[in-house]
């Protein structure tokens, strides 16, 4: 029996081989359709393009006079410099090291009216009339201060460079202490500790990195000038 014979009355057409059915023309005729669309759906979906951002003017230098270890230091400014940058690149104070930039070493630490401050996380302008002090600012009259020759004498450093930070937070951790300000190790934060223990010291001291791991000295350190002996240097 041939495949394109229609049976007796049926009121179909007999297809021939060469002859498209219906069903097919009309699925080619949608696919066709659908295509043509698309690009237009396309284009209709993607986002309107964004203004131009303006062009926004920087604010100008303007003075700024800080008090750098006892001596005023007018520089010029802009509002967004911080208190890093300006020791270093406009005092002329290399002392202070840039590590991190971040807040998370402590090698830039600096002592603000004698709280110890991370001096990347600072903007300059915001120190004006405040005692700031640097390492270089930690000897009196060429005399090293007592955690400097204890730092030498303990040999309390290899390479140096997150050294200027440790003098500066040890030097706020002795006042802190003698003050009464407790820490997170504190048996009773309610009244003054009773003493400086090394767990005391490592804990005050946690935010000061030292990368050569010269941890254990750095405590025998503090501790010497805790309990008063600052050697013979």
């Amino acid at each position: 029996m041939s495949r394109n014979r229609v049976p007796p009355g049926s009121d179909e057409e007999p297809i021939s081989p060469s002859q498209p059915s219906r069903r097919r023309f009309l699925q080619s005729a949608a696919a066709a359709a659908t295509v043509g669309v698309a690009p237009h759906l396309q284009a209709q979906t993607q986002p309107a393009a964004a203004p131009p951002a303006e062009a926004r003017t920087p604010e100008p230098p303007r003075p700024v006079t800080l008090n750098i270890n006892g001596r005023a230091y007018t520089l010029q400014l802009e509002p967004r410099v911080t208190l890093l940058d300006a020791l270093r690149e406009y005092a002329g104070l290399m002392g202070t090291k840039k590590g991190c930039d971040r807040g998370q070493c402590g090698a830039c630490t600096v002592l603000a009216n004698g709280r110890r401050i991370n001096s990347c996380l600072t903007l300059a302008v915001m120190h004006e009339g405040e005692a700031i002090t640097t390492v270089e600012g930690l000897a009196s009259s060429g005399v090293l201060s007592p955690i400097q020759r204890a730092f030498i004498e303990h040999d309390a450093f290899q390479c140096g460079y997150c050294t200027p930070g440790q003098l500066c937070s040890a030097t706020a951790l002795l006042s802190e202490f003698n003050s009464g300000t407790a820490s997170t190790v504190t048996a009773d934060v309610r009244s003054r500790p009773v003493q400086l223990s090394d767990d005391e010291i490592r804990e005050r001291m946690s935010g000061n990195i030292c990368r050569c791991g010269a941890y254990a000295n750095i405590v025998a350190a503090v501790r010497a000038v805790h309990g008063g002996d600052t050697g013979n240097a």
